[in-house]
C-alpha cells in the first residue's frame, strides 16, 4: 500500500501508483509446499523385498581360430600342419559346418603370388566361411 498525498510530479499532476498484491502469491506458493510435503513420501515409498541372489555370468563362447598359412611357393599350412590342395576344401567345409564357426586367419608370405591368396579366399567362401582376416607384420 502507498501513502502519500498523490501529487507525484509536482502541483497539480497526479498520478496512478501501481503496486503488485504479493498476499495472493504467497498463499499459492504455501499450498503448493504443503502439496509438495504430502506427496513426496508417497511417490518414494516402495515395498521392502528381500530379493535372492544368483551368479549371472554371460556364458560366452569365443570361436575357435584356424590359421591358414600361404608360402611364397603358394603350399598351404592349416594351423601349422601341411595341407594338401585337395584336402583344403574339405577342411573348409568342415570348419564351416561348426557351431560356433572358427574365424579364418589368413597368413600369407610377402612374396606370395596373389593368385594363392585369392584360390584360398574363393575356396573358403564357396564352403560358407563368415570370418575370415589377414594377419600381417606391423611396419617399421
Amino acid at each position: 500500500m502507498a501513502f502519500g498525498s498523490g501529487n507525484f510530479d509536482g502541483p497539480g499532476n497526479s498520478g496512478v501508483m501501481s503496486e503488485i498484491n504479493m498476499t495472493p502469491l504467497v498463499d499459492v506458493m504455501l499450498v503448493l509446499l504443503i502439496i509438495f510435503i504430502i506427496t513426496v513420501p508417497v511417490i518414494t515409498h516402495s515395498v521392502k523385498l528381500d530379493l535372492p541372489r544368483a551368479q549371472n555370468q554371460p556364458n560366452e563362447e569365443k570361436p575357435e581360430t584356424v590359421t591358414l598359412s600361404i608360402t611364397a611357393d603358394g603350399k598351404l599350412f592349416w594351423n601349422e600342419a601341411l595341407l594338401e590342395p585337395t584336402a583344403f576344401e574339405a577342411k573348409l567345409a568342415e570348419a564351416a559346418a561348426r557351431k560356433p564357426q572358427p574365424e579364418l586367419h589368413i597368413r600369407a608370405d610377402r612374396k606370395v603370388e596373389y593368385e594363392h591368396v585369392a584360390q584360398a579366399m574363393a575356396a573358403a567362401q564357396r564352403a560358407g566361411v563368415q570370418k575370415l582376416g589377414f594377419v600381417t607384420e606391423p611396419g617399421k
